[in-house]
């Protein structure tokens, strides 16, 4: 079982959207599905996506830009601009990270992303990083309990 927490509000630290699935599902191929979960819902508002190089792919890109979202990701190390695509939010962060990647990361606040990495470090602290539940529908609700209870927690 794998929990994809994608959003995190930088502010309240709170789990805004969380996806359960098995180990072998990529992060970058579930991004677009909590988004949509997110905009649907309308209660919050997305601005900014920090995330690192997992998420560096055109479908990513693509649907942060189709929502209106500025894609704070950090690409790959041999990531270049591909004008196929037409993907120029990714074409533009590749040039901009690959001129000057420490003024990149100023301009976008991408030492937010770091939040979200607390959110998971609390998580695993707080309720260890198994489940107890044997059928995988329970295994599924006990994740999203404990997301849950971690937002009342940081109420508090």
């Amino acid at each position: 079982m794998k929990i994809h927490i994608t959003s995190v509000d930088t502010k309240s630290k709170k789990i805004i959207s969380v996806k359960v699935t098995d180990e072998h599902v990529h992060d970058s191929k579930v991004l677009p599905k909590l988004v949509d979960n997110i905009i649907k819902s309308k209660d919050v508002r997305i601005d900014k996506v920090f995330a690192d190089g997992a998420y560096d792919s055109n479908a990513v890109f693509r649907c942060l830009a189709d929502n209106g979202i500025l894609p704070c990701i950090k690409v790959r190390r041999n990531a270049n601009i591909n004008k196929k695509t037409n993907n120029t939010f990714r074409n533009l962060s590749v040039i901009y990270q690959k001129n000057d990647l420490k003024k990149w990361k100023a301009s976008v606040s991408y030492g937010k992303r770091w939040i979200a990495k607390t959110v998971f470090s609390c998580l695993n602290r707080t309720f260890g990083e198994y489940v107890y539940s044997v059928r995988l529908e329970n295994m599924i609700q006990e994740m999203m309990l404990k997301a849950s209870l971690y937002n009342k927690f940081t109420y508090f």
